[in-house]
């Protein structure tokens, strides 16, 4: 095994016009990453330490949470100035570099070891990542010799005909060996009057040296896809969409209808977990064994146990727990709350900020109305307990707690605590005036 240091360096400073927006391409979100997270968490996979993000000072800060060194490129100079401005941090690094861009959320950790691999098989200077895409458009093409050596990269927009019918392009993605990337980086010059330097250049740079440039040909050319656009970016969200939902049913989980069902990569589920069309399971979320999840749920950091019943059209927000054998059933939402083994609240309710016990049923329409009664108190919650049995229409003004065993009359608003195996009715008296309609409709 190969123990040559690998660090990496992530350009991620452009702004991406073409996906008109005010927010840099690179931070748009796919399944609840930003783009750039997907590329940072495949080159961590693939053993890259330290990894260094070249960022524009606008977006410098977007990384503080990201556990990676940034590099500032104060005025976007091409992708050769980006990487060399990564060379101070990395300037103790002895080892060899690998060099990712930002709006390639597709590429996987296997094939950036594979590429690794190849470098190393080579005993290679640099060695570009490639691919063969069915259409090559104007990404730059490889350049080979009659031996098939790498001699140098040419820009799809500078190729001429003979050039363009070439089918491997450059995918930008590349692994140097340290020294001879930064002595490279010194000699690119800018061939344009915007003054832009191309890493591109420190290919056909290193071979008139003598170095020896490889190039690892992906297996699959959709890996290296960049994304540019908000058409490329939709289509890259349902790869990786595609991707989770396969894993999770290889590992015993039934999923109904796969084009519709929307999966984080941080959601964890266990084997024999039915879902239905049109979930979409969001951020921590955690489904155990047996459950189902309903057609048209959502679920954003819930818990749900063991045989629980989504939905369907239900949604569950950050915070809830649901216990085994429960159910949330349809235009249910519950948000920061408990809900007990065996509970259920069966439909067209709002549960939040609330501790509910085992083996209750929550009538249909139930609120628990959390709202502080003054500014800046926090909110109130609402404790049920075990074998409750509240009627349809109730209301809960928090705090409040309702003891065990106690039953809740229909239509009642409660605002005060019920005792363990009482009825609490909080509505008023019905009254019935004989012949009224008759006498409005005579009138």
């Amino acid at each position: 095994m190969n123990t040559t240091p690998l660090a990496a360096v992530l350009m991620a400073g452009g702004l991406g016009t073409r996906m008109r927006s005010s927010v840099p391409k690179h931070l748009h979100e796919l399944l609840g990453r930003r783009m750039v997270d997907w590329i940072i968490e495949s080159g961590r996979a693939a053993g890259a330490e330290p990894m260094v993000v070249v960022a524009s000072p606008a977006t410098s800060d977007e990384f503080a949470a990201s556990a990676v060194a940034v590099a500032i490129q104060e005025t976007p100079r091409g992708t050769g100035d980006a990487v060399r401005c990564a060379h101070a941090a990395l300037a103790q690094h002895d080892g060899d570099v690998l060099v990712l861009s930002g709006d390639t959320p597709l590429l996987t950790a296997r094939l950036l070891a594979e590429l690794v691999e190849t470098h190393h098989r080579e005993g290679a200077a640099a060695t570009i990542l490639s691919a063969e895409p069915p259409d090559p458009r104007v990404y730059g093409r490889i350049v080979r010799g009659p031996d098939g050596s790498v001699l140098r990269i040419v820009e799809g927009t500078d190729a001429n005909e003979e050039q363009q019918r070439i089918r491997e392009i450059n995918s930008s993605i590349y692994v140097f060996r340290a020294d001879a990337l930064w002595t490279a980086l010194e000699r690119i010059e800018p061939h344009n009057v915007q003054g832009e330097l191309y890493l591109t250049d420190t290919i056909e740079i290193i071979v008139a040296d003598g170095g020896k440039v490889a190039a690892h040909i992906a297996a699959d050319s959709r890996e290296t896809d960049g994304v540019n656009t908000r058409a490329e970016l939709a289509h890259a969200a349902a790869v990786l969409r595609d991707r989770i939902n396969e894993e999770h049913m290889l590992a015993g989980v039934t999923i109904v209808d796969p084009k519709t069902t929307w999966i984080d990569p941080t959601v964890e589920i266990e084997p024999d977990v039915t879902i239905q069309p049109f979930a979409i399971l969001r951020g921590a979320t955690r489904i155990a064994t047996g459950a189902e999840i309903g057609a048209n749920t959502v679920a954003i950091d819930a818990h749900i146990g063991t045989r629980a019943t989504i939905g369907p059209f239900c949604y569950l927000r950050p915070g809830t727990v649901l216990g085994d054998s429960s159910k949330a059933g349809t235009f249910v939402e519950i948000k920061n709350s408990r809900i007990g083994d065996r509970t259920k609240v069966p439909h067209l309710s709002y549960i939040g900020d609330a501790e509910i016990g085992d083996d209750t049923n929550v009538g249909a329409g139930a609120i628990t109305a959390n709202f502080p009664h003054k500014p800046g108190q926090p909110k109130g919650r609402t404790t049920i307990g075990s074998n409750v049995r509240t009627g349809i229409h109730n209301g809960f003004v928090a705090p409040l707690e309702v003891g065990d065993g106690a039953w809740i009359a229909a239509g009642s608003v409660i605002t005060k605590d019920v005792p363990a195996d009482a009825l609490g009715i909080a509505r008023p008296r019905q009254e019935n005036k004989e012949g009224y309609a008759a006498r409005q409709r005579d009138n």
